[in-house]
């Protein structure tokens, strides 16, 4: 039986480092965590907002369980910095890639819910999703930027968009800087004071770039 060090350890080792070192990767613990994570956000939606209803609660849902939002749940942990890969995903930067970020999130997120029980992996998850999941239930009708360019492109066979993120300035006053990647392309950029507000911009501009095409 494992000890709950050695459970987070294989919750943060990616398939390619368990591959290239004959260890456990995180693959069983994503699956599981991609579970709890629904039911956690579905738990809150019925429990704290009953003026959703059937169809608005799901979309709620899907505003704020996906890729994007798992993402920049796991780099508020700093999760990247202590991800396990293989030479190949370091060489590509995957501790940056969305998916694989998101990925580490629901994974480490059943570590706690085999470790701790599910309260305490809920109590994680909203804690993590909570900014996230009031703006969502604030406004399930509408489509946010990012999540409009994703499904456009998505629907187009193109993929889905990445961002690629830096900062300017001192750390007490920082301005980011995002461009949306779909494919190898370069749709648009966009500025902001946080990461989320620098994506949304990108995604604006490249959505009207799309309009204006």
């Amino acid at each position: 039986m494992k000890t709950s060090s050695e459970v987070l350890l294989v919750a943060l080792t990616h398939s390619s480092f368990a591959a290239e070192n004959g260890v456990e990767s995180n693959e069983r613990l994503e699956f599981l965590g991609d579970a709890v994570v629904d039911l956690a956000v579905a738990d809150a939606i019925i429990k704290d907002y009953p003026q959703l209803n059937q169809g608005t609660g799901s979309l709620t849902r899907s505003k704020v369980v996906n890729e994007s939002s798992l993402a920049e749940a796991a780099e508020r942990l700093d999760l990247g910095r202590y991800v396990r890969l293989g030479r190949g995903e370091i060489k590509i930067k995957g501790h940056a890639r969305p998916s694989l970020l998101a990925d580490t999130f629901e994974a480490v997120v059943a570590a706690v819910y085999l470790e701790r029980g599910y309260d305490a992996a809920r109590d994680f998850v909203i804690r993590e999703l909570d900014e996230t999941l009031r703006e969502a239930a604030a406004a399930p009708d509408e489509v946010d930027p990012k999540s409009r360019l994703r499904h456009w492109a998505e629907v187009a066979g193109l993929g889905t968009p990445y961002y690629e993120v830096t900062s300017e300035g001192p750390s007490h006053d920082k301005e980011f800087v995002a461009e949306v990647r779909i494919g190898e392309v370069v749709h648009a950029s966009g500025r902001g004071r946080s990461k989320k507000a620098a994506e949304v911009a990108a995604a604006l501009s490249a959505w009207g770039g799309r309009d204006n095409a």
